[in-house]
């Protein structure tokens, strides 16, 4: 009984995400601080800004080793493949329940598909999920009086088109809902290539 318990405790999160840098990263930043102070916390405000590449899976802490060489490998096997740039930003949308960024990266998908055909470990209990619909989330779970404001600030605070550089990132989530970050690739061919 002790046994099961021990490693059931020693199981955490872990994620993979594209995060973003530079002048479009300020941006978000700015707009998540003034979103926060006219309208409150909404569910987006709970992470930084991002996009999802994976589900949420669960696996013991000893393993990131093996998940962080994985990505590494996965990123420099289709190196040669790379785009300009890694991701598109092709709208920013405003739904009556979620306003974002839509994405497009084919080449990403592919080294995620490869990163989660490799990353073979004996004490993870259920496969990783791959997100198809790549997006960046500005604000979700907002109260509907809020919509309108919302939709103005990030009007207002974010420009699509504005310079942005992308990192990969392994990230694990902790209990009290705290993140580290292992580990960090810049996502890009003349980045990728020094790595």
């Amino acid at each position: 009984m002790t046994d099961i318990t021990d490693k059931s405790s020693d199981m955490t999160k872990f994620i993979v995400y594209a995060c973003p840098l530079g002048e479009l990263a300020d941006q978000i930043n700015t707009y998540f601080e003034k979103s926060l102070f006219f309208c409150n916390a909404n569910a987006a405000h709970n992470y930084m800004p991002h996009c999802t590449l994976t589900g949420f899976f669960e696996e013991e802490t000893c393993s990131i080793p093996l998940y962080t060489q994985t990505l590494k490998r996965s990123l420099n096997r289709l190196l040669q493949t790379c785009p300009d740039p890694v991701i598109d930003i092709t709208d920013m949308v405003f739904r009556a329940d979620w306003h974002g960024l839509e994405l497009q990266s084919p080449w990403l998908k592919k080294v995620m598909i490869d990163f989660v055909a490799t990353a073979l470990s004996p004490t993870r209990h259920e496969p990783i999920r791959l997100k198809q619909q790549l997006h960046l989330s500005l604000a979700y779970e907002f109260q509907t009086k809020h919509r309108e404001t919302l939709i103005q600030l990030a009007q207002k605070e974010i420009n699509p088109q504005a310079a942005v550089k992308w990192e990969l990132r392994f990230y694990q989530r902790h209990p009290d809902n705290s993140w580290t970050c292992h580990l960090a690739w810049p996502l890009g061919c003349e980045s990728l290539m020094g790595n």
